[in-house]
């Protein structure tokens, strides 16, 4: 692409990588994937070397999160969107309200919503970018779910327990889990793939259960209703109790999950992680809102996210040819979601990209604007 301007190196960040999608991966966890090549790739996952990995992942997660007493955390095959079917055989009973605003949420609206087995879903909605006021407690219904951090968007949702009895509340945590703060209490199921802030491969998702929810797992098992094996959570759950998985896990993801948590208990656990997180996405919110050009697309300061920032740009500008400009200089993966349809960029701000990453990807952008007017 010889026609696409240069950008000073000197102004570039020293990793280029700001995806929403699968995200940065710190070289110490590459490093951690090397070493345990030799030991534990190609190898049993019923055996004590893989078990003994997954046992020490689920501790480092208890303890980053906080876990209350009573509280398990359970693991398996497949990301977030194998979990929302899992969830659909194995956690509803009747009927289930989502909350929807992004394509995320809606996702996991239309599986339960689908479900031949189940009540059509309850969906209250809000436009992109912005957030619905809350649950709205309905007839019937005993799972209320919805994401705390819409990465199609950039739009966050406080996570506080629907008072609702004998009703579960269920959080996607996909985006949100590792760089923000969150009181497991609050929930029944705190669910998410890996590949965000904790900077892992696709392959597993993972969730803090309560007791409650470990219960009607195990009623809906009895219950009769036919679930796949590869999709119950009640194997789920006596597969995690013995630190596997029901078939072969992606034992790179859990390497580089076991050392990105190793790092984030290091610095300082979930307290640590939000602030980060906080301080990258406010450069982002304030060169923006500073900006003659741009935008943030999320209107409500207290809506944003604070690892997933879109920003609108003007009519004038170009934001496809911004990002293709940043691409052909190895600053990558900042596109808008592809469904969104909007003349934005979409930044990652996870945790382990470092402020002085997003002060230069800032400086690439003013550049960038400038070359291109």
């Amino acid at each position: 692409m010889t026609d696409m301007p240069v950008i000073p190196p000197s102004l570039l960040p020293a990793d280029g990588r700001f995806g929403a999608g699968p995200s940065r991966v710190r070289a110490e966890q590459v490093a951690a994937l090397s070493r345990g090549g030799t030991r534990l790739l190609g190898t049993s996952h019923r055996q004590a070397p893989v078990k003994d990995l997954v046992a020490r992942v689920q501790l480092r997660m208890a303890e980053f999160f906080r876990m209350p007493e009573g509280y398990e955390i359970v693991l398996g095959m497949g990301g977030a969107s194998t979990f929302w079917d899992s969830a659909a055989f194995s956690l509803v009973e009747n009927r289930a309200e989502h909350l929807v605003f992004g394509e995320f949420g809606a996702k996991f609206a239309s599986v339960t919503d689908r479900a031949p087995f189940l009540e059509p879903s309850l969906v209250v909605e809000a436009p992109a970018g912005s957030r619905p006021a809350g649950p709205r407690p309905g007839a019937g219904v005993d799972v209320y779910a919805w994401p705390q951090n819409e990465t199609s968007t950039g739009v966050v949702m406080p996570v506080r327990r629907v008072a609702a009895p004998g009703a579960l509340t269920v959080v996607d945590a996909t985006s949100a889990a590792g760089g923000m703060a969150v009181d497991l209490t609050e929930t029944d199921v705190y669910y998410f793939s890996p590949q965000k802030n904790f900077g892992s491969d696709g392959g597993l998702w993972f969730a803090a259960f309560s007791p409650a929810a470990l219960a009607r797992v195990e009623r809906v098992a009895a219950s009769g209703r036919w679930i796949p094996d590869v999709l119950s959570l009640a194997t789920a759950v006596s597969n995690s109790r013995q630190h596997q998985t029901y078939n072969t896990p992606a034992l790179a993801s859990l390497l580089m999950l076991d050392e990105q948590l190793g790092w984030l208990l290091e610095q300082g656990g979930m307290d640590w992680a939000a602030r980060r997180t906080a301080e990258t996405s406010g450069l982002v919110y304030d060169w923006a809102e500073h900006s003659d050009v741009a935008r943030p697309f999320v209107a409500d300061p207290a809506h944003r996210s604070p690892v997933v920032c879109t920003v609108d740009f003007d009519d004038a500008v170009d934001a496809s040819r911004i990002a293709a400009v940043l691409r052909a200089n190895g600053v990558v993966d900042v596109e808008p979601y592809r469904k969104l349809g909007r003349n934005q960029l979409r930044i990652a701000t996870f945790v382990s990209v470092p402020p002085q990453d997003v002060r230069a990807l800032l400086e690439c952008l003013d550049w960038v604007v400038a070359a291109l007017a």
